[in-house]
């Protein structure tokens, strides 16, 4: 074999995508990489994942084929094709949502959304966890999966604070019980805080305090202790306050109020793990 023939054979001495130095490309506090790509309008979800299974998707110019991968858009570079994937601006949303408005963004029976209260501008919206449809109070809307996933995620148990309005007169044996823990199916329910604001003759007025966020949790724990709710309102999801805005309002998070999420949440979940 001649030596040119040799020379066409040498191997490129420039390195594959795939070796980059840069940081792995799971984030295991994002979303799911083929519905930030779905959000971003890439195509369906469906479509989405086939993108990632014939390794057209990059995270940090390291090429993803595994579905289920994690990625937060904020932190992370996401490329299809090589181009550099369009985010919508981040958006942060606080709701004072009234009694029969729903907090999914699908509902079979058309009844108003809590999505449907703010400016969407084209963004894809979702809420930071739940109320039920007999629940008021603020919930947090916005386009930050990232976020939204830190703040609902167990491990990161950021409190969230409630006005209950229950029948009865909850004594201080009660109270003690809900801080200890009521057995639900899913395991035991407790309390981080709770006190009582205000006594009338058939009813009480607690605050309590949670960090979890099991369906129905302080609806069932009350239930099981005898005492009904009447009413419930969210007043706090961390240090973002409801004050005083009226029932069906929205306003824009401010920026120390977003800083402020982030904190709590990075804060909250550096705790759980030292325990």
């Amino acid at each position: 074999m001649s030596a040119r023939s040799r020379r066409r054979k040498r191997p490129s001495s420039k390195p594959p995508p795939s070796k980059s130095p840069r940081r792995a490309a799971a984030h295991p506090d994002g979303e799911r990489l083929q519905k930030v790509l779905a959000a971003a309008g890439v195509g369906s979800r469906r479509e989405c994942e086939d993108l990632i299974t014939a390794g057209r998707v990059e995270i940090n110019r390291r090429m993803v084929t595994e579905l289920g991968t994690r990625v937060d858009p904020a932190r992370q570079e996401i490329r299809l094709d090589g181009v550099p994937l369009r985010q919508s601006r981040p958006v942060y949303y606080a709701v004072n949502k009234p009694v029969g408005v729903v907090s999914t963004n699908r509902d079979p029976s058309g009844r108003p959304r809590v999505i449907d209260l703010v400016p969407a501008k084209g963004a894809r919206l979702f809420t930071i966890g739940r109320l039920d449809l007999n629940s008021e109070g603020l919930i947090l809307v916005t386009n930050d999966g990232g976020l939204a996933n830190r703040l609902t995620h167990p491990r990161y148990g950021v409190a969230k604070t409630y006005r209950v309005q229950v029948a009865g007169r909850p004594d201080r044996e009660i109270l003690a019980q809900l801080r200890r823990g009521v057995y639900l199916a899913e395991g035991l329910a407790k309390i981080e805080r709770v006190r009582v604001r205000s006594r009338y003759k058939d009813s009480s007025i607690l605050e309590m305090v949670l960090r979890e966020g099991r369906n129905r949790e302080i609806r069932r724990v009350l239930a099981r202790l005898g005492h009904k709710v009447l009413r419930l309102v969210r007043t706090a999801v961390g240090p973002v306050k409801l004050g005083k805005m009226p029932p069906g309002e929205y306003r824009t998070l401010t920026r120390d109020e977003v800083r402020d999420l982030q904190r709590s949440a990075t804060e909250t979940g550096a705790r759980q793990q030292g325990k």
